[in-house]
């Protein structure tokens, strides 16, 4: 997909990953909308637009909230006409103490926002792009979504969700012309994993630092480029796309793939 002329819908744009995408899908030439429970912050990354002289508009979106989903692909065609691209990058980490011993309400937070709210959104957006003719979803997971994450095990089991709903959805590209992807970046240097330290100590922040050590922060706007990547690449669908620092973006492969079609896939849900 061409990005110029597009509009581009980023959710958790207020900072990190999300404020860096926005940014550059900009500078690619789309319309963004900017969407974010921070309204400052989702303010300064439409101010940061501008000031390159691109296009973009904020809008208030908790993603745990159904009408505050709507709301914002609502507001998406009041003020561009609607959407080609969603980007479903806002989520958080279940911090300290950890699963088993944090409060349920936290990692139940967790799931929430990294897993359900993309299912809902991606839900959501599904019809909206079908009557466009088609467009791409792209989802932030996490390398912790590709193998066993034990320093957070809720983080780790909503980013394997999210790469598992992302191949599961490849097929929507020959039945809506609709292309579903994921990034699933190491550690980035953003507000969260910064935050995040200052919560931690003692054995814990010994384990983060050498987690850190062995996978250094990656700049947000390589995430940016990979998400610009997803969208060009007009055979991407149901891709995983692996990002480390300093080492080429490549595309995982799932573990297994059965040969099962889509009517196959309808007669075992039937049983």
């Amino acid at each position: 997909m061409d990005i110029k002329g597009k509009v581009a819908i980023v959710t958790g744009a207020g900072s990190g990953i999300g404020r860096a995408s926005a940014i550059r899908l900009a500078k690619e030439g789309a319309r963004v909308v900017v969407a974010d429970v921070n309204d400052a912050g989702g303010a300064e990354t439409v101010a940061a637009i501008a000031a390159a002289g691109g296009a973009a508009a904020a809008v208030h979106c908790d993603v745990t909230k159904s009408a505050d989903i709507e709301g914002m692909f609502a507001f998406a065609g009041r003020t561009y006409g609607g959407f080609d691209i969603l980007y479903n990058n806002a989520g958080i980490t279940t911090g300290q103490p950890r699963w088993p011993d944090c409060p349920e309400e936290r990692w139940l937070k967790t799931i929430q926002i990294d897993l359900i709210a993309v299912i809902e959104s991606t839900r959501k957006a599904i019809p909206l792009l079908k009557q466009r003719g088609g467009g791409v979803i792209i989802s932030t997971a996490s390398l912790a979504g590709l193998f066993g994450f034990a320093a957070d095990p809720v983080y780790s089991a909503a980013k394997h969700g999210v790469v598992g709903l992302t191949r599961a959805l490849a097929g929507l590209k020959d039945e809506a012309n609709i292309r579903v992807n994921c990034v699933c970046p190491g550690v980035v240097n953003t507000p969260l994993v910064t935050s995040s330290l200052q919560n931690l100590n003692g054995l814990a922040l010994e384990e983060a630092r050498r987690a850190f050590a062995a996978m250094p922060m990656i700049p947000p706007e390589d995430i940016a480029q990979a998400v610009v990547e997803l969208i060009e690449d007009e055979d991407a669908a149901g891709y995983a796309m692996g990002i480390t620092l300093d080492q080429p973006h490549r595309i995982v492969p799932a573990p297994i793939n059965l040969p099962i079609s889509s009517g196959d896939a309808s007669a075992l849900r039937s049983r």
